[in-house]
Parts: structure tokens; C-alpha cells; sequence
């Protein structure tokens, strides 16, 4: 699994750190029951504080989406489910960038382009 941070980024790293296990688990490099890395290698191989990586953890724990076990690390509990007003936003979008015949890369590019502008609206 890669967790990419970028430090020039207005979005705190540990909620970078959660974001990246969960685009792992949407595309399916990680599954039920993988273990997640050691805290404190994942903080090393970061290049962060180990507790920024627990901050991420803790919120995905209290998502429910991995269970923390002393002893036995992080280990992912489940796959985050899409909301069905997503889904269907997702399909209706798909089917207006065909009409206009937008491949599905290109509309991926528009999609990562909009991730990359911070959201104003949202608390982080």
C-alpha cells in the first residue's frame, strides 16, 4: 500500500494519511482483514510524527473501518461503502461525459482536478 502526503497541502496530513487507506480499499489493494503498517513505520517512512499517524488511524477506527489491537496493529475491519446518492450522482455523470463523448480517463483527470482544490465548506 502507497500513502502519499503532501506537505504543501492545506489538508492535515493525517487526514491525508485516512484518505489514501481508503482510496487503497476502494480499489481493492487492500482488503478485510489486511493489517495496516506499524504506526510507527508508517510515521518513519513518512517522514511525520507517529502521532499524526495514530490521528489518522483513530479516525478510521471510529469510522469502523479498522480495528486497532494492541499487539496486533491496525487491521481493516471493512470496505467503506459509497453512499447511494454518490453512486447514482457517479452513474449520471458517466452517462452525460458519454454523450458528449468525454472518455472515462479524461473525465478521471477532471474528477482528480477537482479533489486537488480545497473545500472551503468543510471543516477539517
Amino acid at each position: 500500500m502507497l500513502i502519499r502526503i503532501d506537505t504543501q497541502d492545506p489538508e492535515p496530513i493525517y487526514l491525508q494519511i485516512a484518505r489514501d487507506v481508503r482510496r487503497a480499499l476502494a480499489s481493492g489493494s487492500l482488503g478485510i482483514g489486511d493489517r495496516l503498517p506499524a504506526a510507527r513505520e508508517l510515521a518513519e517512512s513518512l517522514d511525520v510524527n507517529m502521532h499524526t499517524v495514530l490521528r489518522a488511524y483513530a479516525d478510521l477506527r471510529d469510522e469502523g473501518v479498522i480495528e486497532l489491537r494492541r499487539g496486533r496493529g491496525a487491521v481493516v475491519l471493512a470496505t467503506p461503502s459509497t453512499p447511494d446518492e454518490v453512486s447514482t450522482a457517479a452513474r449520471h455523470l458517466v452517462d452525460l461525459a458519454r454523450r458528449h463523448g468525454i472518455p472515462v480517463s479524461e473525465l478521471h483527470h477532471a474528477l482528480d482536478a477537482l479533489d486537488a482544490i480545497p473545500d472551503e465548506g468543510a471543516s477539517r
